[in-house]
């Protein structure tokens, strides 16, 4: 048998190689992690400087790891879309969705999730890692690690651990539930997006898409801004309203210049996510499961959760009907990789939790 000489120089990089390699590929990335690492230990001690330092890191953070869930198949299939006509559409929903919750809701931009047990009291002191949390979340992303901001940033801040536990509850009801409802979904109209879902689109699903990323998009800013709003007061006067608003449009301009977070590669690895027709559906579907759950409860959950459900059902349930790119064992393969890396992230959301949050502490350990 030949060796392929590519494969031979890659078994020969040793794992200090490989660690040398990431770092002069990552240097600026590595650089301003530090620097934001600085910045945190330097501000923690003043809330009224730290609590924004936080939501500007939170802000960018999470809608660069969430994007996979929500405009990632959107990203995907829009690529012959200039970038700022993106960013207008899905900018403009965001502004629309905040400013909504903040009028009804007498200032708050969480949709009352953060008006939940345990959540309820504004932040009025920082310790480092609470500051740092979102700094986590940057690294992650950049591992293409499907993490869960829910976990990694609210456990830090919850006053009551049997909080966490709902959150915990209610995120891994909407994994199976999810994976339950894609399964059954895909098992049943997958031979037929086949069969008919060939050639180009008719224009028509092009309306059908957008519009479904952008009830998409709003539902999951009504579950997933608490994430970001932790931080900050909460009831916001316009100025802080403003300054919550702005910049996280800024940075989805950035992230849709940029064409998406490096992390956009767990959605383009997934069977016919660039095709309109299958985008359309898969976005419709989340939508629904999320809709579902802001009506069931006020108890913040992970939505990064409920879509890896939403892809592996659908990812199993096509190679089951030999209708994906993937074998049956290779799509089992590539949804536990993602359950996985995920679960790294769940892990290091509770090590945080534990090194910065009294509750969490006494709670496992007594005290």
């Amino acid at each position: 048998m030949i060796s392929n000489p590519s494969n031979q120089t890659k078994n020969n990089i040793n794992p200090m190689q490989s660690i040398t390699n990431f770092i002069h590929n990552e240097r600026p990335f590595l650089i301003i992690v530090l620097f934001l690492f600085l910045i945190s230990f330097i501000t923690y001690p003043m809330p009224g400087y730290a609590r924004w330092i936080g939501f500007l890191v939170a802000g960018y953070a999470a809608v660069a790891n969430d994007s996979i869930q929500t405009i990632g198949t959107f990203i995907a299939s829009n690529r012959n879309k200039p970038w700022w006509l993106l960013w207008l559409f899905i900018g403009g929903i965001f502004i629309v969705t905040m400013t909504y919750s903040w009028m009804t809701y007498s200032g708050d931009v969480s949709y009352g999730r953060l008006a939940s047990k345990g959540f309820s009291e504004t932040p009025m002191a920082f310790s480092f890692l609470q500051v740092a949390a979102p700094i986590f979340l940057l690294i992650l992303t950049r591992l293409k690690m499907p993490v869960s901001t829910t976990f990694l940033i609210l456990t830090a801040f919850s006053t009551s651990a049997k909080s966490v536990a709902k959150v915990l509850s209610k995120s891994l009801t909407g994994y199976f539930l999810a994976f339950g409802i894609a399964f059954i979904t895909w098992i049943l109209v997958s031979k037929l997006i086949e069969k008919y879902a060939k050639g180009n689109a008719h224009p028509l699903w092009r309306v059908a898409q957008w519009v479904t990323t952008g009830l998409l998009w709003s539902v999951w800013l009504m579950q997933d801004a608490a994430n970001i709003a932790v931080y900050l007061p909460r009831q916001l006067t316009i100025v802080e309203f403003l300054g919550f608003v702005i910049p996280i449009c800024l940075g989805l301009g950035y992230m849709l210049f940029k064409g998406g977070a490096k992390i956009q590669q767990v959605v383009e690895e997934k069977s016919r996510v660039t095709d309109v027709r299958s985008a359309t559906l898969v976005d419709f579907i989340y939508a629904i499961i999320l809709f579902y759950f802001k009506l069931h409860s006020q108890i913040p959950m992970s939505t990064t959760w409920v879509f890896l459900g939403l892809l592996a059902g659908r990812e199993i349930a096509m190679s089951l009907r030999h209708t994906s790119n993937q074998s049956i064992m290779g799509s089992i393969r590539m949804s536990a990789k993602d359950a996985s890396m995920a679960s790294i992230g769940l892990a290091v959301s509770f090590l945080i939790a534990l090194g910065c949050n009294d509750a969490m502490r006494q709670a496992i350990f007594g005290g």
